[in-house]
This record gives C-alpha cells, sequence and structure tokens, in this order.
C-alpha cells in the first residue's frame, strides 16, 4: 500500500475529502520527524512508538579504495510497534504477498 492508496482508503472509510486526509497524513509526518529531530520521541498507545536510537562509532570500509574509515557515531529515527499491533500482524498475516504487487 502506498501513500496514495493511504488517502483513498481512509477518504472512502471516514467519508472525509482525500485532499483533506492528504493534508493531515502529511502534517501528521511532518510532525513526526519535527519532533524525531528535536530529540522527542513520539508514542501512541496501540500503534507503536517513533524514538530516536543511537549508533555507536565503528570502523567501516571503503570498498572501492580498500580502506578503512571511521563512522562517527550518530543517531537514526526508528519504529518500535506495540505489542498489541504485534499480535494483531501475527494473527492475521499467514504469507507475504509476492514482489510482484509492490
Amino acid at each position: 500500500m502506498r501513500k496514495a492508496d493511504l488517502v483513498a482508503t481512509i477518504s472512502e472509510k471516514t467519508g472525509v475529502p482525500k485532499v483533506d486526509v492528504l493534508v493531515t497524513l502529511e502534517m501528521f509526518f511532518k510532525e513526526v520527524k519535527n519532533s524525531l529531530s528535536e530529540g522527542e520521541n513520539v508514542y501512541i498507545r496501540g500503534f507503536g512508538s517513533f524514538v530516536i536510537k543511537k549508533r555507536a562509532k565503528k570502523i567501516g570500509r571503503h570498498i572501492k579504495k580498500n580502506e578503512a574509515i571511521e563512522i562517527p557515531e550518530h543517531f537514526i529515527p526508528s519504529f518500535k510497534p506495540a505489542k498489541i499491533f504485534v499480535e494483531q500482524v501475527k494473527e492475521n498475516v499467514t504469507e507475504l504477498p509476492s514482489e510482484s504487487n509492490n
């Protein structure tokens, strides 16, 4: 499911115009990004948490030059689904859809 499909489905189920659903969804994404970039996690009960994870400094390799490079400590965004969300997926999904449907 792509963003356009999600907007169409929400609009169909709620009766809210697609443009309003799209604006709301875009604002949600923007606020999650802003909160995470300011160091604040976002918790949505029953759905999951958008959190910041710290990646330690490590040594990587520049493949073309075959030399070691230092990758500095950095932070990345991450999503942790809620327990009820995980259980619902486990109960309902029996196999992955084929890759050709994406």
